[in-house]
């Protein structure tokens, strides 16, 4: 179950890594309202890092390398694209000023993509937020299949190898238990929250 905080203050970017660093997040009702609320979870979504799953039928389809991976080349287009309504989520909670605000996050080097290209189109990927050795998984989008699992596998290694020590996912779902996402209460979170922001920022 969320907590959920009201409405929110004119929220800066600085603002935004401070609530992140004290577990919130913000969201908005959909994508036209224009206000933000800042969330806390009581129970959170996190992948824990050694325990990353991937199937074999997914291995296999990686191995075939479908898509060319990129990482932070067109972050306004997969925020974007995440932002879009789709068959299985006419709705979105990405609204303009969340737009507005990660953009600017990653010209700070705070928030990152990874992407997934086919012939030169952009057609799966997924953003989130860095501090310290945490990041904060935001939202993830898909025009062919498998295309924003192979970004989450290719995520999850990027950050195993830079020595990062949270994957934040926010809440869980049946798509990212299959990954290993397990649900912890905000107890635990907040330890694991401290762990990791103890570090200095790493380099995605």
């Amino acid at each position: 179950m969320a907590g959920r905080r009201g409405r929110s203050p004119e929220v800066t970017p600085e603002l935004l890594l401070r609530a992140y660093s004290i577990g919130l997040f913000p969201m908005a009702d959909s994508a036209d309202d224009p206000e933000l609320f800042w969330v806390e979870p009581d129970v959170r979504g996190v992948i824990p890092l050694d325990q990353f799953h991937v199937s074999r039928s997914l291995a296999k389809t990686i191995r075939r390398e479908p898509f060319e991976i990129r990482f932070d080349s067109a972050f306004d287009a997969v925020i974007a694209a995440c932002a879009e309504a789709a068959p299985d989520r006419p709705s979105t909670w990405i609204n303009g000023k969340i737009r507005t605000l990660y953009g600017t996050l990653h010209r700070m080097g705070h928030a990152h993509s990874v992407e997934a290209w086919e012939d030169g189109q952009l057609v799966g990927g997924l953003y989130g937020v860095s501090l310290g050795a945490a990041f904060f998984g935001e939202s993830m989008f898909s025009r062919r299949t498998n295309a924003s699992k192979i970004c989450l596998v290719y995520l999850v290694e990027r950050l195993k190898r830079n020595g990062f020590r949270l994957l934040d996912t926010q809440f869980t779902t049946e798509h990212l238990k299959t990954f290993g996402a397990v649900d912890v209460p905000k107890a635990e979170y907040e330890a694991m929250l401290a762990n990791a922001l103890a570090s200095p920022n790493l380099p995605f």
